[in-house]
């Protein structure tokens, strides 16, 4: 649990677009307060959900084999199919994108981004649970279903998959907080970057993992 909990939250604490909006909000007038009020939002959304499995499950993995076992396992087997597909879809998509067209995905893109700069506290809060990868929570979630609770291990596990899945937008948000100067360079050049490879980078996060997820799900379930 703990091996598949670490490369979810990893997944999600790079996966661009939250981090683009992000970068957005922080750079607004207010964007510290908006921040903070997106990765509390963010954080909410990743606590109910883990909240509801260990409520459905009682704090107790079920047992190998088992209906909820299997059902678990199919489910993140889907999940891992799903990010595969939507991952080759993206890659696709983008050798057959013709730099004309390039060029208006950027363009469209302004409008979107105008309006986040201009976003409210609360804009900001709401655009966390929308932007969030809610198939990689899932794929979180169907791991939490083996979570025992009767092991103190088990919170700390649960505790570093939030803090893990956050680590990118807290690193923004305390720069932005101690070093405003410097974190505007930086952030600045990270949405250049981003911008360029934006694309390139989520083929290679939802293939590894849903390669990962799917692989280790099939293992689970035929042996």
């Amino acid at each position: 649990m703990v091996l598949d909990l670490v490369l979810i939250g990893l997944a999600i604490t790079l996966y661009p677009l939250p981090i683009m909006a992000f970068v957005l909000v922080l750079s607004s007038p207010g964007g510290v307060w908006k921040g903070l009020a997106f990765i509390l939002a963010w954080l909410a959304c990743l606590v109910t959900v883990i909240a509801a499995v260990l409520l459905l499950t009682g704090g107790e993995p079920p047992a190998p084999r088992s209906p909820p076992s299997t059902a678990a396992l199919a489910v993140k087997l889907a999940i891992g199919v799903s990010l595969i597909l939507y991952g080759e879809h993206r890659r696709r998509r983008r050798r057959s994108a013709t730099p004309m067209d390039r060029g208006r995905s950027a363009s469209d893109e302004a409008e979107p981004a105008s309006r986040v700069h201009q976003a409210s506290v609360w804009s900001a809060a709401g655009l966390a649970v929308l932007l969030q990868p809610w198939g990689m929570v899932a794929a979180a979630a169907s791991t939490v279903v083996e979570a025992d609770l009767a092991h103190g291990a088990t919170y700390l596990a649960l505790l570093a998959f939030c803090i893990l899945a956050s680590a990118s937008l807290l690193t923004m948000e305390l720069l932005m907080v101690f070093t405003p100067t410097r974190a505007q360079r930086l952030l600045t050049g990270l949405r250049s970057w981003l911008a360029a490879h934006q694309d390139q980078a989520i083929v290679a996060i939802c293939l590894f993992l849903g390669i990962t997820l799917a692989g280790k799900a099939i293992f689970q379930l035929t042996s």
